[in-house]
């Protein structure tokens, strides 16, 4: 077999054979096939696409091209999420807590930050003692006693995905549906959960800014997830507007906790059912996603959610007094209000902007090296629909210096104030299933 042929049949529109995916996957891991030819493939399948038998295929041989987690050693029915990105994003803190607290064991393979926040493992690391690594033994034994554990992912999972992306992101390709799905599903396969929750963001702050992208997106990653055994469903969910109230890494875990203890933050608490919902119903443990929900609610009000995540804390050796006595987590040395300009009503918030306001401060990375400043963040005082007055803090900025300029501007561009009142925008937008 050529790799010539190949990629002339898919650049001609063609349906490729598993054993030419295959070819493909095995000989670019090995560097049997050069970059030129990688590229030429990666464009042609930009431009013709993939059928969703060619897209299963083609997850399936990045998943086989590295390691998968053997997660047989973990008792019942294993369910994980992944959230493709968003500004204040601290869903996981609370469904993963919510599930265990249901009995169904949630194992999660988590990777970094490198963006406007740390990823899931760098915010949890704001809890001073939490450790993310740990062997695979300690891993298992902590999801069947205690039905939840995090931990860092393999450097070995899918390492053909790794590879391709590397390519694409230089060659203009990344923005191909199918190898998007591939590349996130892919991973999430080879990390051994046997059901999936995707919560595929949608707006300003997400990777997808359009409904559409959005849900073509959603399904063309739940195709792949149940053409290949695994009981996929995805929850489209809003990000034209930070989730919560609270960005950073800090700043991310006391707004969880306080979540779990039964704060009333609507947005943050209604999606974080939903997704939870969704991965209980998938695992069995309810008939309904009504059935669900309701017990679900149940758990964050009579406290089980909250000592599921104390106990989490607890068993990855972190300092459970900070979650007991949330004013001990890390803080920044100075706090900065930006003032609203105007009168009027909140009609925008370029969520995006928020998140690089953030990383400014220090919450994120612009490079790998990049240390993260637990203790800085962003905290919103006005979300869309609200009415300000001039003078009135819009943000309050957690910052380790007395007046980071350029956080403050990039705040006031992210907000539109106008005199007309509109409506906070739709959080769920769609399920796939």
């Amino acid at each position: 077999m050529r790799m010539y042929d190949v990629i002339v049949k898919k650049r001609d529109g063609h349906e490729l054979t598993k054993e030419e995916i295959e070819f493909f996957v095995e000989g670019y891991t090995k560097g049997e096939i050069p970059d030129y030819q990688a590229s030429a493939f990666t464009m042609a399948i930009y431009f013709q696409s993939m059928t969703e038998k060619e897209t299963a295929i083609l997850t399936q041989a990045m998943v086989d091209s590295g390691e998968i987690i053997d997660l047989s050693g973990i008792e019942g029915h294993i369910v994980d999420k992944h959230s493709t990105g968003g500004v204040g994003d601290k869903v996981t803190f609370i469904v993963g807590p919510l599930v265990a607290s249901a009995g169904i064991p949630v194992a999660k393979m988590s990777g970094r930050g490198l963006g406007h926040t740390g990823g899931t493992l760098d915010k949890l690391e704001a809890v001073p003692g939490l450790e993310i690594e740990m062997s695979k033994e300690d891993f298992i034994y902590n999801v069947n006693k205690h039905k939840l554990a995090v931990a860092g992912q393999t450097g070995n999972l899918a390492p053909a995905d790794k590879k391709l992306y590397a390519l694409r992101d230089v060659t203009g390709t990344v923005n191909s549906m199918p190898l998007i799905a591939g590349s996130i599903m892919s991973k999430k396969l080879a990390s051994g959960a046997d059901s999936i929750v995707l919560d595929v963001k949608t707006g300003s702050g997400a990777f997808m800014k359009t409904l559409e992208d959005s849900e073509a997106l959603a399904r063309e990653m739940v195709n792949i997830g149940n053409n290949l055994g695994r009981k996929t469903v995805a929850v489209i969910s809003d990000m034209n507007q930070p989730l919560g109230f609270e960005v950073g890494n800090a700043n991310e875990i006391k707004e969880a906790a306080e979540i779990l203890q039964g704060k009333k933050v609507e947005d943050l608490r209604k999606l974080s059912l939903e997704i939870a919902s969704h991965m209980t119903v998938l695992a069995g443990a309810f008939e309904s996603y009504e059935e669900a929900y309701h017990t679900l609610e149940q758990n964050l009000e009579n406290g089980k959610a909250f000592k599921a995540f104390r106990t989490f804390i607890e068993a990855q050796h972190g300092d459970v007094s900070v979650i007991d006595d949330l004013s001990k987590l890390p803080a920044a040395k100075h706090v900065i209000e930006v003032l609203a300009e105007e009168n009027g009503y909140v009609t925008a918030i370029d969520a995006e902007s928020i998140g690089v306001a953030a990383m400014y401060l220090g919450a994120g990375r612009a490079t790998k090296e990049d240390r993260i400043n637990h203790g800085v963040g962003i905290t919103l005082n006005k979300k869309i629909g609200d009415s300000v007055t001039v003078g009135e803090p819009l943000v309050i900025l957690h910052s380790d210096n007395k007046d980071a300029a350029d956080s403050v501007e990039k705040v006031k561009e992210a907000y539109t104030i106008s005199s007309e009142k509109v409506e906070a925008p739709s959080l769920i937008h769609k399920i796939i299933k």
